[in-house]
Parts: C-alpha cells; structure tokens; sequence
C-alpha cells in the first residue's frame, strides 16, 4: 500500500528544510509534522541550529529567493577591505576575512558582529591584542596569524615597524598588533644592550714583515636606531668587518717592536679608527682591545734567545759594577792604613779575633811583638 503521509519529528535545536522533488519548500520547525508524498520525492535535510553556522553554500541564493528564510538566518558579509569578528554570548567566536560571508541561525544566542576597516587602521586596537594574539584556541589562531601581524618586543629593546618596506615608526618595548590584510607588514628588533664583538685568528704583516695572528674584542652599542635601520641591514656584520680592517691596517703600519711595546697604542689607534665608521652608521664603540699577539714558532725562538741575550747583559754589567764597588773600597782601605799605623794596628787585631775565634787554643812565643811583626805561630791543641 502507497503511503500518502510522512511523519517528521523536529527537536528543539533542529530546524529541517523540506524539498519536493529538488525544490525548496518550507523550513520545519521544532515539533511534529505530517508532509504529503503524493508529489513526488521528498527530502529533509536537518540542522543543528545550536552549531550556529549554516553551512549550505547556496544558503544566499535561498534567502533571497525565500524571504520567510530570513525570520531565522541572518547573512554577514566583508568587502575587499573589512573584517568582521563575530561574538557569540560576548566571547569571540569566529573572524571573518574580507570579501566572505557568513550564514548564522538566529534566535539561539545573543550574538554581536563588529565590522572593522582595515584599510583605515593599522594598529590593532588595544582591546582586541590579546585576544586575537594570545587567548584563542587553533583553529581561530590560525584564522588570526593569516589577517594579524603581532609582535613582542622586550625590554632593552626596540622594534622597527615596516609597512609595504617603508619604515613607518620605532617601537619601544610592549606587544604590538598589525592589520596585514592589503599589505606587508613586518617588524625587525634591535638590541639596545652592550653586545660583545671579537675579531678573532687574524693573520697580519707588519711593517718589518713578520706574520702575526691576532685576537681582538670590542664592545658597542646602538646610538641611533633610525640611522642604522636606513643604513645596515646586519649591524653585527659591519661591525665585524670595521674592526677587522681597522685592526690590519693599524698593525700593518708598525713594526714588530712597536706592537709588542706600545700595545696601549694600537688599542687607542684602534678605537679612534674605528669609532668614526661606526659612527656614521648609528653605532657607538664603546671598548676596543688587542686580547693576544701570537708569533709564529721560529719567530718565538729568535725572541727568546734576544731577551736571553739582553739579561745576560744587564747580568755581566751588574757584575762588573759591583767589583768595580769592591775594588774602589779596597783602594779606600789600604789608602788610609797606609796613612794611620792605629788604623793599620786596629785592623791586624780584627783580623787575629777572626782567626783565634776559630781555634781552641793558641800558643804564642816572642812576645806579642813577636807574633804581630816577626813571626806568628799558631798552634791547635785539641782539647
């Protein structure tokens, strides 16, 4: 037997579009219904209106030709420079790119849509930073990245904003949120702190041709973020190869000597060199110096044996001096013993107290002159 009737239950969070042989009919709300057979094939699509989203793409087409559609869809749509950000119960529930659409069920929750031109702002009002940057979840997030550029930039820092390659404003430290629709938007951070540079392993001649390798370490800042951001693309780079020429052409103007005498010297030639070139690009030279000056091996050896050749030098001249003090005090001596027999007497008893102190025992014949001007017999009894 041919059924004439069909029953159609609708829940209370489904809405049901009814078609008749391909074409719309009615949207069935919750409820039952009874839906006649007798002309032609039916068929019923169900949606879950709590989703939100109608997601038919010919949703525009019908409302427009179904007004009675628009009791319970509303339709958002962006021109080529808008975005919109839906709500949904006052949190952020979806962003809508430009040139898009959007086909919501209404009636479920309290829903707001902000439409914002993107070709006015560029700046990300402060209100929607965090959330579009920080608090979504996936999906949106990534919805986010595609329509924002966002950027942190930290203490000790600054950003340089560039839109379309233009630089359009130095940022201090804070986050910071870009439109990107329409446009290239892209922001560089520049260190402010002192950074440390070293020149390291440089072979260089020096004026009397010896070979020499070379470390060198320096200390700069940046003085003028604008300057160096018109001027340098990497600031490490140049530096680098500043002090590098710097350094060649300061030790190649002296000679081997002069180097290893005057080093305080080359440091501030170095410093005075180099702070000019740096200056001009936005970059301060805080410190410069020559940390080791190494020789090649036989280059060491000659050192070694002219230093070794100087201390036995300054050694033999020491020496020399000193007997030379010696003999002038001799000379002094016997002079004045030769003018004063007490003088002459005193020292033959102060040489005979260095002698007796040494023996147990001393037998003396003749007399004491005899001891002191004929003969002198020392004799050691032991004890």
């Amino acid at each position: 037997m041919m059924k004439l009737w069909r029953t159609v239950d609708v829940a209370d969070q489904q809405r049901v579009l009814l078609w008749h042989r391909g074409r719309y009919e009615k949207l069935l709300l919750p409820g039952r219904h009874r839906v006649s057979l007798l002309r032609g094939k039916v068929t019923l699509e169900r949606y879950c209106i709590s989703d939100l989203v109608m997601a038919r793409p010919d949703t525009k087409y019908l409302m427009r030709e179904h007004a009675s559609l628009q009791e319970h869809l509303v339709r958002y749509a962006t021109g080529d420079t808008q975005v919109a950000l839906i709500y949904r119960d006052g949190k952020l529930m979806d962003l809508l790119p430009p040139a898009s659409e959007i086909v919501l069920w209404r009636h479920v929750d309290a829903l707001r849509v902000d439409v914002i031109d993107v070709a006015q702002d560029l700046a990300l009002p402060a209100a929607l930073l965090g959330p579009l940057c920080k608090s979504l979840n996936v999906p949106l997030l990534q919805k986010a990245r595609a329509l924002v550029y966002s950027i942190d930039v930290p203490e000790r820092h600054v950003g340089l904003l560039r839109v379309n390659g233009g630089l359009q404003a130095v940022l201090d430290a804070g986050s910071y949120g870009y439109w990107q629709v329409g446009r290239s938007v892209d922001v560089t951070l520049v260190d402010l702190r002192v950074t440390e540079a070293e020149v390291s392993g440089q072979e260089i001649l020096t004026r009397d041709r010896v070979s020499l390798r070379l470390n060198l370490s320096a200390s700069y800042q940046v003085t003028d973020v604008r300057k160096l951001a018109s001027m340098l693309k990497d600031a490490a780079a140049y530096t680098y190869r500043v002090l590098q020429l710097a350094l060649r052409e300061a030790v190649g103007t002296r000679s081997l000597d002069e180097l290893l005498e005057q080093k305080d010297a080359l440091n501030g030639a170095l410093l005075a060199s180099a702070s000019d070139a740096l200056a001009d690009v936005g970059i301060g030279l805080l410190s410069v110096g020559v940390k080791d000056i190494i020789l090649p091996g036989e280059m060491k050896e000659i050192l070694n044996q002219v230093v070794q050749a100087q201390k036995e030098a300054e050694a033999n001249l020491i020496r020399r001096r000193e007997e030379t003090q010696a003999m002038r005090s001799l000379h002094n001596t016997a002079k004045m013993m030769e003018n004063s027999p007490v003088l002459m007497r005193l020292k033959e008893l102060e040489a005979l107290e260095r002698v007796t102190g040494r023996i147990d025992r001393i037998s003396v014949y003749g007399g004491l002159d005899g001891l002191m001007n004929e003969l002198v017999k020392l004799r050691s009894v032991a004890g």
